[in-house]
């Protein structure tokens, strides 16, 4: 009977069996470990933080720094120039009336006005890769790191010997330097440049059309919250990562951009996947902003009576390496997350608070163990379905 018991087929691991793998080298070959959920490792989960937008803004804080109207390698400029009299790049505008025969009349006397200002535009100007342009009758100009009237002062600097009284107005007619980069979930992916407002992250987003429409499929409409979209800052090398929703929430997130700033908005449908001896084995898709694991195994259908032992659900996770750290467990130093397992006892009731309060996360996966007569009532039913028929027919015989 033993010998049959152990043959049967199952839905996993009872709780014994999960313990027992965890502590044999052979079989948690990753180094896994295992947890109890209680109030301390609550406490512990609330407290940590992923890595937020706002440690990466290193902005100073003074309305000039950093405000987005400097030229820089990539720019093209549009400069005008404006002279009095003789123009160096244009013909002269209008021919004196005094060189046409001498008289004296009222005509001669408009010798004496001012001359008209002749405006010209130079073609537009590409800044090369040393950050100079190169302006006629100026010669070439470093304009790196100027804003546009700086640009203007160089350039009039340069012919204020060569014409008369010019004036000098430059525009950056296409600005690679000052801008960013937004792509993924956003209806217009595009170069944003940015302007002296000093634009933040959500208004880049919005600028690029915003997040995509929601999609519908076989005419389901599907649900895309804010906290299935995930914002993505690159910045001088380092990634942070963060919901949507957090950044609308969250003033502090909502950071400045840079220029040179990567921001991809891409849609990440956060699920949870349950096994073993539960109603429903499933991908479940979050259905809410956020959800706890008694939600979670809510949606499940829960443990089965017959087959499930409610003393031991577990949940797997790649968890954050400092949390592990702060539990005693060995990691590797230079991984960010580690995997550990989460057990909780349904059958202690003071444990559903806690179940209230533990936060489900994405690619999160709970499992309840069966128990451990499930194989005796597996086998007994077999028994009985077998002899079952061989007893009716006697009994008809009879």
């Amino acid at each position: 009977m033993l010998t049959g018991c152990s043959a049967l087929p199952d839905s996993g691991p009872t709780e014994t069996q999960v313990n027992h793998a965890q502590r044999n080298p052979k079989k948690n070959t990753i180094g896994y470990g295992i947890i109890p959920i209680t109030p301390e490792l609550v406490g512990l989960l609330e407290s940590k933080a992923p890595p937020l937008f706002s440690s990466l803004d290193n902005s100073d804080t003074h309305p000039l720094k950093n405000a987005n109207d400097t030229v820089a390698p990539g720019d093209v400029l549009q400069v005008a120039i404006y002279e009095v009299g003789t123009s160096l790049f244009s013909p002269t505008s209008t021919t004196m009336a005094g060189g046409s025969g001498g008289s004296g009349n009222a005509m001669g006397s408009s010798n004496n006005m001012p001359s008209p200002s002749t405006p010209s535009s130079l073609p537009l100007l590409g800044v090369d890769g040393n950050g100079n342009v190169q302006i006629p009758f100026a010669g070439q100009i470093n304009v790196w790191g100027m804003t546009t009237s700086q640009v203007a002062h160089a350039i009039l600097d340069r012919l204020k010997q060569k014409s008369a009284a010019p004036q000098v107005m430059v525009r950056i007619a296409t600005d690679i330097a000052n801008s960013v980069m937004v792509y993924g979930g956003v209806r217009r992916p595009s170069r944003i440049p940015l302007t002296p407002n000093r634009e933040h992250i959500l208004d880049v987003i919005a600028l690029a059309g915003g997040q995509e429409h929601v999609s519908q499929t076989q005419n389901q409409v599907q649900n895309q919250m804010d906290e299935d979209y995930m914002v993505r800052l690159t910045r001088n090398g380092r990634v942070t990562e963060l919901p949507l929703k957090t950044v609308e929430d969250d003033p502090n997130q909502n950071i400045m951009v840079q220029p040179g700033d990567r921001i991809q908005l891409t849609y990440e449908p956060r699920t949870f996947t349950v096994f073993g001896a539960s109603e429903h084995v499933n991908q479940i898709q979050f259905a809410t902003p956020t959800l706890t694991m008694a939600e979670a195994i809510s949606l499940a259908g829960g443990p089965i009576d017959s087959r499930a032992d409610p003393n031991a659900v577990y949940l797997f996770r790649f968890e954050h390496t400092d949390i592990l750290r702060r539990l005693g467990i060995a990691v590797d130093e230079n991984a960010p997350t580690a995997p550990i397992i989460y057990q909780i006892d349904m059958m202690n009731p003071s444990n559903y608070f806690l179940a209230q309060r533990f936060m489900m996360r994405d690619k999160d996966l709970i499992y309840v163990a069966s128990s451990r007569s499930n194989k005796f009532y597996k086998f007994f039913g077999l028994v009985s379905t077998i002899i079952a028929p061989g007893i009716t027919a006697a009994w008809i015989v009879r």
